[in-house]
């Protein structure tokens, strides 16, 4: 007998429809797996067949084909188990439910019959909205992130029980919901504020300009200066971000295993900060089955490099092009598979390999050999990436022990948003978010220099022997500065405030 039940697969970030085929014929009892099954997809006929025993159901007891169409994709991972359970179920009689064409069904099963969460049920859950669905049948632990997609029933199921006792009507199970509203308000929450910080108010203005233009920064300084300590603190100062943004991080997190139960929606902005020691794949995505790396899980917030020149230099280098694109490609033999990774990106250093070169305590030990040495593990190409360099001294005691706030993140935000507000409005309907990703043309239309601004121009070109690149970098910088003034035009004091976030290209640095 033949039966057939839907369920949905993630391939990338994105998921797709599976049809999932029992048929059951003359012949020994076993169970073949077809449709390009990885060996988490063939180990699930045994999985199936205990968790059926089990739970009180008859296995086949002839020959059973299982077929995931289509068949040219590769499937992978345990998510089919529930699924081939319910077609063996329908295969033999044990269910009979025209809920079969309108539910998809995905979960692990355990061998008592229990199911188990997967990865990616949100973009599962999308899929099927997608295709016209009318719910899901999932593992309870994965309802709260499914319920996230309005206009679609998730039905949670503990066990094979249950989900033959839905889909033969014997059982009615109540959709899970969520306030959407109410889920994202808890969440957008941060526990860092920008007030905790003591002193540091050039390199504060430094990161609120970053966060008006969706600029990339690197900090250097001595150890203890402060500055993983405002790293963390940046994505408090950035826009609030819609449901949709979130959604497709939160997307992201699903499809790694980063979620569970408690934590169903990503409203804040992600901070990520991987250890010096990561690798390619690690850093931007990748694996025999692509995965999204750090990049991609900071994806519409901020990815921290600290202790920069200790990151392998090739490694770094592989950052260049999804900087510039905002996505990354991972190409393999059969398909390939496009990961978002808007971020900004932030690095931390010190100033030579002791760490204390112009310390005004501390002596340096480094010689002039080691700085240059230490200094050219970041590659000119990468540095140009990278619109603003600031210095982070080391704090003095009285400013430590000051009992003075600085300011809000929340007042620092306010102009910010004010910022994005007209950069929103100068680029209208084009993909243009930010003054960090204006284009050539966009420089042209959006940022005329008067004469005193092209002499200044000219001379820090001249003297500072910068490239092109670093040249669109500081017309970009110096028109969200004069954003964040409220000003039409760049003037002449917007473009010198912006040179000098270019520490990395002064001769005291080579």
């Amino acid at each position: 007998m033949l039966a057939k039940c839907r369920s949905v697969a993630v391939f990338g970030i994105e998921a797709y429809s599976v049809e999932v085929e029992v048929d059951v014929r003359g012949g020994l009892p076993e169970v073949t797996v077809v449709g390009l099954p990885d060996a988490a997809v063939k180990e699930a006929r045994d999985r199936v067949r205990s968790a059926l025993s089990n739970s009180g159901y008859r296995n086949p007891q002839h020959h059973t084909i299982v077929n995931l169409a289509p068949a040219d994709i590769k499937k992978e991972g345990p998510a089919f188990d529930l699924p081939i359970a319910v077609g063996m179920l329908a295969a033999t009689g044990q269910v009979q439910s025209t809920l079969l064409e309108e539910y998809a069904i995905v979960g692990e099963l355990a061998l008592d019959g229990r199911t188990r969460p997967v990865r990616g049920v949100l973009s599962m859950a999308m899929a099927a909205r997608e295709h016209g669905l009318r719910g899901m049948v999932l593992p309870t632990e994965n309802a709260p992130e499914a319920a996230v997609v309005e206009g679609l029933e998730v039905i949670p199921a503990c066990n094979v029980a249950e989900t033959v006792g839905f889909l033969n009507g014997r059982l009615p199970i109540a959709p899970h919901r969520v306030d959407l509203e109410e889920l994202f308000r808890e969440r957008s929450e941060y526990d860092e504020d920008f007030s905790e910080v003591r002193g540091q108010a050039h390199v504060k203005r430094a990161l609120t300009v970053a966060a008006a233009g969706g600029h990339n920064v690197l900090m250097i300084g001595p150890p203890g200066s402060g500055k993983t300590m405002l790293a963390r603190r940046l994505p408090t100062i950035l826009p609030p971000r819609g449901l949709e943004e979130s959604l497709e991080t939160t997307r992201i997190y699903s499809v790694v295993g980063l979620l569970d139960g408690r934590r169903s929606l990503i409203a804040t902005r992600p901070f990520r900060s991987p250890h010096h020691t990561i690798s390619e794949p690690g850093l931007v995505g990748g694996g025999t089955v692509p995965r999204p790396g750090e990049v991609s899980l900071a994806h519409h917030g901020v990815l921290f490099l600290d202790e920069l020149p200790e990151f392998n230099r090739h490694t770094l280098e592989v950052l260049r092009q999804p900087l510039e694109d905002g996505s990354v490609t991972i190409s393999r033999v059969q398909s390939s598979v496009t990961f978002p990774c808007r971020i900004m990106l932030v690095g931390a250093m010190n100033p030579c390999p002791c760490g204390f070169l112009g310390h005004p305590k501390k002596e340096c030990s480094c010689t002039p050999r080691q700085v240059r040495n230490y200094l050219s593990k970041i590659s000119g190409p990468l540095l140009d990436r990278i619109d603003i360099h600031v210095e982070v001294p080391a704090v003095e005691y009285r400013e430590l022990r000051s009992g003075v706030e600085g300011e809000s993140s929340a007042s620092i935000r306010e102009r910010i948003v004010a910022s994005r507000k007209i950069q929103t409005e100068r680029f209208g309907r084009s993909k243009v978010t930010s003054n960090a990703q204006m284009t050539t043309r966009h420089l042209k239309k959006f940022c005329p220099l008067d004469a005193e601004g092209e002499t200044l121009l000219e001379l820090a070109m001249h003297e500072l022997a910068l490239s092109a690149r670093a040249h669109h970098k500081i017309i970009r910088v110096a028109r969200t500065i004069a954003d964040l003034d409220g000003a039409q035009d760049i003037a002449a004091h917007h473009l010198a405030e912006a040179v000098q976030y270019r520490n990395l290209d002064r001769q005291m640095w080579l």
